[in-house]
């Protein structure tokens, strides 16, 4: 019969009283991220965000307690206030940090969409600023690339500009027949409308004016007009506002969403079925250095070209300087981004549309493409494949959506008819026409020169792993692909959360990887540096004996 060895399980203390409580410090390693993340906010300036409490009434709890607990939450993909509560009275980490607060999720909440409105960035500048100061970055170069982050909204709630503007100017047409036949029946102190004004954009105060005249004579009218004219304050009136309001929503853009009016429907590459629908978003723009982000901006366009310009100046605004290198891809190479970077006196690395097709033998050898034709500048002629010039024959003004012109000369050639390369050149009924932007042509050589160059090759290729492998571990990794708050300044205080929340993961992760080589570095010595030398010094020993021995 086989004796079985007594069975120990280990005491269970948790529901017993001590004499003195235990430290949560001293249940927290030495280089977790949540020292660090408490280490970095105690240094951070936040004089504007205390400036914001009035004082009175009850006690509030520190901003300084509040950016830590955000902070830390962002930093480990804790988004939801009601989850970061949950981990304020269940988590040790937490706990340390927020010195046992536990602050509800209304107040974290509304810290964070009130407190650091307006501040964001301001706080997001301090910690780089920080970083400067460790040597992580220098401010000196940004790889700026964007992303579209897909909005809070509803995706079906979409509002179109095409749409709005055709459903009023059908509601036009109808408020002016029926006014127009009014006034062709009775005499009224108001202008009469013909038919040249059948299709007058009509304005809603206009047409309330118009109602309330003819409501003064009622009585004139007939009920047929009576039932046109209640139809006119009953529908067409609040359509009419209706759309006047959505078009001041949209302003310059093509759509919005009704749930976050802020946002603008893009096409999404990420989206969950492959086939890039579209869906209300925001374009967002960062910057980055050592793939640490040196800045962000959150844009309604779809397009990135637009975008340059507000977040460099964002840039310079956040750091009181400007870098001296800007490297971005072809979405960004436009005539009015180059200037820019010029007046700024910025070394631009920026492509544009036809920079790799142009290195292409098949591009190379066209002869009929405009940017392989000779020209003159003296004489201010090209000359066409077969030998005819092509004088100048005008100039046109274009300006973009943002106001800016551009100057666009026109080139015809002199005689295409009966040309044995015609079929090749164009296929335009009459004789050949090219448009050249002289001035944008000069930036894009100066552009591809720099692109060349061996700085060039360097920044190009350093360029894909650094903005477009810090999007991929936000929205990949940390499963940030859509935004949880609604509306451009709440999307602008998520995303410089994320933004910061991105940096102290950098910051937390240099410290371990700096502590992990001065182990190793220890355990080199410990373990082989010192016994070496001892084995060295036993050797010379013995051997020195060994010859003293033999000269005796």
């Amino acid at each position: 019969m086989t004796t079985r060895s007594k069975i120990r399980f280990k005491e269970i203390t948790s529901q017993q009283s001590v004499l003195f409580p235990s430290n949560l410090s001293d249940k927290i390693r030495v280089n977790h991220p949540v020292r660090v993340v408490n280490q970095v906010v105690n240094s951070l300036n936040i004089d504007d965000i205390l400036l914001s409490y009035k004082g009175g009434g009850t006690s509030s709890y520190h901003p300084r307690v509040m950016i830590k607990i955000l902070f830390y939450s962002y930093l480990n993909n804790t988004y939801s206030c009601r989850k970061i509560a949950r981990q304020l009275e269940e988590n040790i980490h937490y706990m340390w940090l927020s010195g046992e607060a536990t602050p509800n999720f209304r107040t974290i909440n509304n810290f964070r969409s009130q407190k650091l409105k307006g501040k964001i960035h301001n706080l997001f500048a301090e910690l780089v600023k920080l970083m400067v100061e460790m040597g992580y970055v220098s401010l000196d170069t940004q790889y700026i690339d964007g992303t579209k982050i897909e909005s809070a909204s509803n995706k079906y709630t979409f509002v179109w500009r095409k749409s709005v503007e055709g459903y009023k100017e059908k509601l036009d047409k109808k408020v002016n027949s029926i006014l127009r036949d009014i006034d062709n029946t009775i005499e009224l102190d108001t202008a009469r409308l013909d038919d040249e004004q059948d299709f007058k954009a009509i304005d809603s105060k206009e047409l309330q004016e118009k109602i309330k005249q003819l409501n003064e004579h009622i009585h004139n009218l007939s009920n047929q007009h009576k039932k046109q004219v209640k139809q006119l304050e009953k529908d067409a009136l609040p359509r009419l506002k209706r759309y006047e309001h959505q078009l001041y929503v949209l302003g310059a853009r093509n759509s919005y969403s009704k749930t976050d009016t802020d946002a603008s429907f893009m096409r999404m590459k990420e989206d969950h079925m492959r086939n890039g629908q579209l869906k209300a978003a925001y374009n967002v723009q960062i910057s980055t250095e050592n793939q640490i982000i040196t800045n962000f901006s959150i844009h309604q366009r779809p397009g990135d070209t637009a975008t340059l310009e507000r977040h460099l100046e964002q840039f310079k605004s956040l750091y009181e300087k400007q870098s001296d290198t800007v490297v971005a891809d072809a979405g960004y190479g436009s005539e009015q981004n180059y200037e820019y970077t010029e007046n700024e006196n910025m070394e631009a690395y920026i492509k544009y549309n036809y920079f790799h097709a142009e290195q292409k033998k098949k591009y190379k050898q066209n002869p009929f493409l405009s940017a392989n034709l000779y020209y003159n500048a003296e004489q201010d002629f090209l000359v066409c494949p077969v030998g005819q010039k092509m004088h100048c024959i005008g100039t046109n003004k274009r300006t973009s959506e943002l106001g800016y012109e551009s100057t666009v000369h026109i080139y015809q050639a002199q005689n295409c008819k009966g040309c044995p390369m015609r079929g090749g050149c164009h296929k335009s009924e009459g004789n050949r026409k090219i448009e050249l932007n002289h001035k944008l042509l000069k930036y894009r050589k100066q552009a591809r020169e720099k692109l060349m160059s061996e700085q060039g090759l360097y920044h190009r290729s350093k360029r894909p792993i650094e903005p477009e492998a810090v999007f991929g571990h936000i929205k990949y990794n940390n499963k940030f692909n859509r935004f949880t708050l609604r509306g451009l300044d709440q999307v602008e205080i998520e995303f410089g959360l994320v933004a910061i929340s991105h940096n102290l993961r950098k910051i937390a992760q240099i410290i371990l990887n700096k502590q992990q080589k001065s182990v190793l570095f220890t355990l080199f010595i410990n373990f082989f540096l010192i016994p070496y030398f001892f084995y060295q010094k036993d050797n010379n020993q013995n051997l020195l004996e060994t010859n003293y021995k033999k000269a005796a």
